[in-house]
């Protein structure tokens, strides 16, 4: 099948690479290069990057609004559009320049987190299982019919970055099925009533708060690890923190209760949790006891929410 892919994070890149594999990739549309890292070095969508390898010609309009995408996709005679974390709402020209739509490979199971950040949100919230939907897309944030899902577990050792590397594999699987079988699957219908919604994170997201029961703290550790980060203030410096899992021990929410092999332990609103690993600023990340040698914390330290 002649299919325009539409994607730009490494997300994405698995999908295309199935694509690659199995159908006939006429165009890529992707995001602009930004800026990326410290030294903001512009650099090249994920998805380009595996296109241009792949010799499949790439766009990369700073809106797909403009009438001239519409008359591009159209142009390219593709049957199907493929929309895997491209970043922006289509309009209906988009969604019609294809005779079959497009279908979209979400990280949540429809209609539970609609939006930017589903995966990091299902992590915050503490679901035990998360999954992929391969969704029609019509005008609406993730709104369509579901045409197929494939389900995972999120277990306590898993962040926000696990579930990535376990996810877009699995969409990427689920997304060719879909293709395969799209003249046989009946699409359903998501039920609105039963709707979360899951916007992009901010860097406030990761500032953690100790006053709330130690299973949402480390959940929060856990969603927003690799990005934002989990953030604490503690003695004039903001740290970084890594790894949390529930402990042991009662007191003042935030205070550093011990230092254990097993990481730093901290009291929270109710029950307390165990900080594996730690970070300074401009510093690599160290295991709890190692950090903890060079003072970073010690034993009565109070960690705050950073300003």
């Amino acid at each position: 099948m002649r299919v325009v892919f539409m994607g730009s994070p490494d997300f994405a890149v698995p999908s295309l690479e199935a694509l690659l594999a199995r159908h006939e990739v006429v165009l890529v549309v992707t995001q602009p290069d930004k800026p990326a890292g410290r030294g903001g070095k512009v650099t090249a969508p994920a998805v380009k990057v595996v296109a241009e390898r792949a010799g499949v010609p790439v766009i990369q309009p700073a809106s797909a609004r403009k009438p001239e995408v519409a008359a591009q996709l159209r142009a390219t005679g593709a049957e199907l559009g493929v929309v895997v974390a491209y970043g922006k709402l289509l309009p209906k020209a988009v969604l019609e320049a294809f005779p079959r739509g497009c279908v979209n490979v979400h990280g949540s199971l429809l209609p539970a987190y609609r939006g930017a950040a589903p995966i990091q949100w299902a992590v915050i919230h503490g679901e035990r299982e998360t999954g992929v939907s391969i969704m029609q897309l019509d005008e609406g944030m993730d709104t369509g019919p579901v045409l197929l899902e494939r389900r995972v577990p999120i277990t306590d050792d898993d962040t926000a970055g696990t579930m990535f590397t376990r996810l877009s594999p699995l969409g990427a699987d689920a997304l060719i099925e879909a293709i395969d079988a799209l003249e046989t699957l009946t699409p359903r219908p998501q039920d609105a009533a039963r709707a979360s919604h899951a916007p992009m994170l901010t860097k406030a997201d990761g500032a953690i708060a100790f006053a709330h029961p130690a299973a949402q703290v480390a959940a929060r550790i856990r969603g927003v690890d690799p990005w934002p980060g989990a953030t604490v203030a503690v003695r004039d410096q903001v740290l970084k923190i890594f790894g949390a899992k529930l402990a042991d021990g009662q007191g003042p929410p935030g205070t550093v209760l011990a230092i254990e092999a097993r990481g730093v332990i901290v009291a929270c609103g109710e029950g307390a949790v165990a900080i594996a690993e730690w970070q300074a600023p401009g510093r690599k990340r160290l295991p709890a006891a190692q950090f903890a040698q060079g003072r970073g914390v010690v034993v009565g330290d109070v960690l705050q929410v950073p300003a």
